[in-house]
C-alpha cells in the first residue's frame, strides 16, 4: 500500500492552516481599518461640530437683529464675533450661512437675493426652530453633498443657518479606505506565503512520517522516522511514540517469524527422533513376519531392542509434553521446598548410578524457597544426567544450593570438556546435542523452561577443557510456615 506523499487540494493540511490564518488576518484588517476609519470620521466631525457651535453661540450671543446684520456698519462687528479667535477669513466657499424665518423660507440678508445653495439648505432644514433648540449640529444634503448645520435665533425673531460641508471629510474617509484595504490585501497575500513556507517546513516530520510508514507497509521492518533540525515538542513527542511502536512492531514481527522457523523446526526435529525407534520396531517385527527370527535368542534380543525403542518413544513424548505444558506457563503447586536437600538427593542419586565419579555437595542446613518441588527436582534431575550422559564416569562434580543477593542459586558443575562458544550459545535450543551426543537435547530446554515458570534464569559458564557449570537462579520468595 503507497500512501500520498503531500497532501493536495483544500482538504489538505497545509492549505487548511493557510486559509486559517489568512481569514484571522483578514478578520483583524477589517476590525483595525474600521475602528480607525470610525475614529477618524468622529473626530474630523467634532472638529466641525466644534467649529459650527462655536459660531452659532458667538451669533445667539450678540443679541442682534437681521436689520443690524443687514447694515453695512455692523458687519465688522458681525464678523469679529461670528468668526472665532478674531480670524480674518471670511467663511469658506464649503460654508454656507443664510436667514430664515420662522417657517423654514430663506432672506434676503446684504440687499442680496437668497442663492441656490441658501434656499436648498432653508429647505433640507425645514424646521429651524427644532434646529436652533437642539445642542449637536446635524447632517443635511444640499444639492446632493452633505453638510454640518446648526441654526440660532436672533433677537427680532428670524433664523440663521450655518452650514459646513463634509465632503472632504467623506472623500478622506474613502481614500483611507482604500489605501487601508491595498495595505490590507498585500499583508494577506504575504501572510498566505509565509504560512505556505512556514507550514511546509513544519510539517516535513509528518511527510518523512508517511513515507516511513509506506516503506513498512512494504516490508521494510528496519526504518524509522528520522529527527528533524526544525521541529515542534508536539511533532517530536509524536516521532518518539511512533518510532517506538514500531520498534515494538518490527519486534513482534520477528520474534513471531522466529517462533515459526522454531515450531517448523521443532517438528522437524520431533518428527526424525520418533522416525528412528519407529524404523527400528518396523525393521524387527518385518524380520520377525518373513521367518527371519527363527532362535529363541534371536527373537528375545529382537523383543528387547523393540522394547528400548519403546522407552525411548516414551521418554521422548513425556519430553514433548513437558516443554508444551511449559509453553501454556501452567499454574505451579507452589510451596516450601528446602533446596539444600533436593541438592543432597540428586548427589546421592548421582552416586548410585556411578559410583566411581567424585561428587562434591556445598548444601548444608536447610534452605527454604517457594517453588515447586516436582519442577525443581526434575531441574536437577536433568542436570545431572546431563553429566552422567555428556562426560566420562570419572570426571569430578560439584552441586552446590546458597542464598545470595536476593536470589536463591543452584549450581552444578563439572570439570569434562566444556563447550565450544558457538555450541554454549544453543545449549538451551530443543533437541540440540553438541557433537551430535547422546540424548534427545531436551534436558536443557526443559530446565530452563521450568526456571523461566519460577520467574527464574539460568545460565552456563564453559570453555573448552574447563568443564560446564550451569547456574539457576529463582527468586527468593519469602517462606511460609506453618
Amino acid at each position: 500500500m503507497r500512501f500520498p506523499r503531500r497532501g493536495r487540494g483544500l482538504r489538505s493540511l497545509r492549505v487548511k492552516l493557510t486559509l486559517a490564518n489568512v481569514a484571522l488576518l483578514a478578520v483583524g484588517v477589517v476590525a483595525a481599518t474600521a475602528v480607525s476609519l470610525m475614529g477618524m470620521r468622529h473626530y474630523l466631525l467634532g472638529q466641525i461640530d466644534t467649529d459650527l457651535t462655536k459660531m452659532r453661540d458667538s451669533l445667539g450671543s450678540s443679541r442682534l437683529t437681521l436689520r443690524q446684520i443687514d447694515s453695512l456698519s455692523v458687519l465688522g462687528v458681525v464678523r469679529d464675533r461670528i468668526l472665532p479667535d478674531g480670524s480674518d477669513d471670511r467663511p469658506t466657499p464649503d460654508s454656507i450661512f443664510t436667514a430664515v424665518d420662522a417657517r423654514g423660507t430663506a432672506l434676503t440678508l446684504f440687499d442680496v437675493a437668497p442663492t441656490d445653495a441658501q434656499r436648498a439648505l432653508a429647505d433640507a432644514v425645514a424646521d429651524p426652530r427644532a434646529l436652533a433648540a437642539g445642542s449637536e449640529p446635524r447632517d443635511v444634503s444640499v444639492h446632493g453633498a452633505a453638510y454640518r448645520v446648526t441654526a440660532t435665533r436672533l433677537a427680532d425673531g428670524p433664523y440663521i443657518l450655518l452650514a459646513t460641508s463634509t465632503e472632504a471629510l467623506h472623500q478622506g474617509v474613502a481614500k483611507a479606505l482604500r489605501l487601508d484595504l491595498a495595505v490590507g490585501t498585500l499583508l494577506l497575500m504575504l501572510l498566505a506565503c509565509l504560512t505556505l513556507f512556514s507550514v511546509r517546513r513544519r510539517m516535513r516530520p509528518l511527510e518523512d512520517m508517511v513515507e516511513t510508514s509506506s516503506a513498512i507497509a512494504e516490508g521494510d521492518l528496519t526504518r524509522r522516522v528520522p529527527s528533524s533540525r526544525e521541529t515542534t515538542l508536539e511533532v517530536e513527542q509524536l516521532r518518539l511514540a511512533l518510532n517506538s511502536m514500531l520498534h515494538q512492531v518490527e519486534t513482534a514481527y520477528r520474534t513471531r517469524e522466529r517462533s515459526a522457523a522454531q515450531l517448523r523446526r521443532f517438528v522437524a526435529d520431533a518428527s526424525h527422533e520418533l522416525r528412528t525407534p519407529l524404523s527400528a520396531i518396523r525393521g524387527y517385527l518385518q524380520l520377525y513376519d518373513q521367518g527371519m527370527l527363527r532362535e529363541p535368542e534371536e527373537r528375545r534380543r529382537a523383543w528387547d531392542r523393540m522394547n528400548g525403542e519403546v522407552d525411548r518413544m516414551g521418554r521422548l513424548v513425556d519430553e514433548l509434553l513437558t516443554l508444551a505444558r511449559l509453553d501454556q506457563r501452567p499454574e505451579l503447586r507452589l510451596r516450601n521446598v528446602d533446596v539444600s536437600r533436593l541438592v543432597r538427593d540428586a548427589a546421592e542419586d548421582l552416586r548410585a548410578q556411578q559410583p566411581g565419579r567424585p561428587v562434591t555437595v556445598d548444601a548444608d542446613g536447610a534452605l527454604l524457597v517457594r517453588a515447586d518441588e516436582s519442577g525443581l527436582r526434575q531441574v536437577l534431575g536433568n542436570l545431572v544426567a546431563n553429566v552422567r550422559t555428556h562426560t566420562p564416569a570419572d570426571v569430578p562434580v560439584r552441586l552446590g544450593a546458597e542464598r545470595a543477593d536476593g536470589v536463591v542459586r543452584l549450581s552444578v558443575r563439572d570439570e569434562g570438556p566444556g563447550l565450544e562458544a558457538e555450541d554454549a550459545a544453543r545449549v538451551f535450543d530443543r533437541f540440540f546435542r553438541a557433537g551430535g551426543g547422546a540424548g534427545s537435547g531436551l534436558g536443557l530446554a526443559i530446565v530452563q523452561g521450568v526456571v523461566r515458570a519460577h520467574g527464574g534464569e539460568v545460565s552456563v559458564r564453559t570453555a573448552p577443557g574447563e568443564g560446564l557449570g550451569v547456574t539457576v537462579e529463582l527468586p527468593a520468595r519469602p517462606a511460609v510456615c506453618g
